[in-house]
């Protein structure tokens, strides 16, 4: 009998190997002996739950990120400096850098400050609803940025790198974790309809991670996902003769390369494209919630409604076991007026966006807690940088990665704490400064992961979402 090498034995059974993927199948649809249909994914599935490096304190994260860049002097960050000093040039600070020329004097805030809560922080009239949980939040008014450009501000908030191509801070966590649903992804993004953040879909990708880590884009609106239903016309006998084909095929070309992490990836991505088929839609369905629920989030506002469903689809989206929802509001329809880039009028700019995220991010914190999901749940309001506090233009603001405001709540945080603060005039992180790679180390440790331990190898060697740098924020992890 001539000799057979294994390689050749595995890739020439393809009877026996199609079996195995028929039965895997089978058994993903529920329709074999073991997990029910929203169990979590198998043991041998990418997705598979995985042990954190110890006890988390959240198992999913949610992420309002303010594309744009927002002003902390004329949110969290309360300057009475500004009016004492208002219309004098911004002196002794150095060399002032600006990124669009035109800079002016020193510019108080447009809006009035007011002290709330227990904690007695200052909160500024932009957000009237917010402030009523002002005690519930842990507010770092000392992050830093390393670039005044939107882009790679943004890249670097969302994989710790200004450079496009590292894997997303949603992307390592469901490297690190797996998820906890078979029929929903991991880590779903959802952006304002206006239009996609600054940077695009480097800001959810998996970079030199296996693809299947990265984001799934949901829409707020209509199908969530685009061709995510079968073509009209097929059945779905049809389907799922295409899917066991497409099962024995991929079996086939996984034991001639099994060392190709692409194909794993794409078998489970087509795989969980099915299942979504009947999953996606039914986690996107706001109009099952009650009326109560959907005016907690301003549904019955058209200024509130788009960001406001966004809110209602990301706490539905945890509910079922998804693991990271990045939401963004300002999308680059209008780069002057549809986000939070206020270089023309600071006033009209912030009060338009404020106006449109205040109530459904209240309504959001209200809901989570009244479910049960808040301690569970890691909530992070965030921008990609401040803003200048002279003024551009005459009454807009510049951007400022020096120092920009942002904050935590959910996960047992200890809310009603500032932690860090700029200067007198809030241009410069003075106390505390809190950099991206702390951040992301903080994130992760709420998550029950060491950012050390979290490694991913590639080019010889051992990559980090923090490089070498990033230290937990004490405050928060206490």
């Amino acid at each position: 009998m001539p000799f057979v090498s294994r390689r050749k034995f595995l890739f020439e059974a393809g009877g026996g190997l199609s079996g195995l993927a028929l039965a895997a199948l089978l058994d993903q649809q529920g329709l074999l002996a073991g997990p029910t249909p929203c169990s979590a994914p198998g043991a041998s599935s990418p997705f598979s739950p995985r042990k954190p490096h110890f006890e988390p304190r959240a198992k999913a994260v949610i992420s309002l990120f303010m594309s744009g860049g927002v002003s902390q002097v004329d949110t969290f960050d309360y300057k009475p400096a500004l009016i004492k000093y208002a219309g004098q040039p911004l002196e002794g600070k150095g060399e002032i850098v600006v990124r669009q020329g035109h800079p002016g004097p020193l510019m108080p805030s447009p809006f009035r400050f007011q002290r709330y809560g227990q904690s007695g922080l200052e909160v500024s009239e932009l957000f009237p609803h917010l402030a009523s949980h002002i005690d519930e939040l842990a507010i770092i008014k000392s992050v830093v940025g390393r670039s005044n450009d939107h882009v790679m501000a943004h890249y670097e908030l969302a994989t710790g790198t200004v450079r496009m191509g590292a894997p997303s801070l949603g992307s390592w966590v469901t490297y690190g974790l797996g998820s906890e649903s078979r029929n929903l992804p991991a880590f779903v993004v959802i952006f304002d309809a206006r239009g996609g953040p600054f940077g695009g879909p480097a800001n959810w990708t998996a970079g030199y991670m296996p693809a299947l880590y990265q984001g799934t884009v949901f829409r707020a609106a209509g199908d969530p996902i685009l061709d995510l239903r079968p073509p009209s016309g097929v059945s779905a006998e049809q389907q799922k003769a295409r899917l066991e084909l497409l099962a024995q095929l991929n079996a086939l070309d996984e034991a001639r390369n099994p060392a190709n992490s692409e194909l794993a990836a794409r078998i489970a991505s087509y795989e969980l494209a099915y299942r979504m088929q009947a999953c996606a839609p039914e986690a996107a369905d706001i109009s099952q919630e009650s009326e109560a629920t959907r005016k907690l989030y301003g549904l019955d506002d058209p200024v509130t409604e788009p960001f406001g469903r966004q809110c209602l689809m990301a706490r539905r989206l945890v509910e079922r076991g998804v693991r990271f929802v990045q939401l963004y509001h300002g999308g680059l329809g209008n780069q002057n007026t549809d986000t939070w880039d206020a270089h023309g009028d600071v006033r009209s700019n912030h009060a338009q966006h404020a106006a449109e995220t205040d109530l459904p991010i209240a309504g959001l914190l209200k809901d989570l807690k009244a479910r049960g999901l808040i301690d569970t749940t890691l909530v992070i309001w965030q921008s990609e940088f401040g803003r200048m506090p002279i003024s551009q233009r005459g009454l807009g603001r510049d951007h400022n990665p020096g120092t920009m405001t942002i904050w935590m709540t959910g996960a047992k945080i200890k809310g009603g704490q500032a932690i860090g603060a700029s200067d007198e005039f809030g241009y410069k992180a003075e106390v505390q400064p809190v950099s991206v790679h702390d951040l992301h180390a903080t994130i992760l440790h709420l998550l029950g992961m060491d950012h050390t331990r979290l490694t991913y190898a590639y080019q010889g060697r051992q990559m980090r979402l923090t490089d070498v740098y990033g230290e937990p924020i004490p405050q928060i992890t206490a």
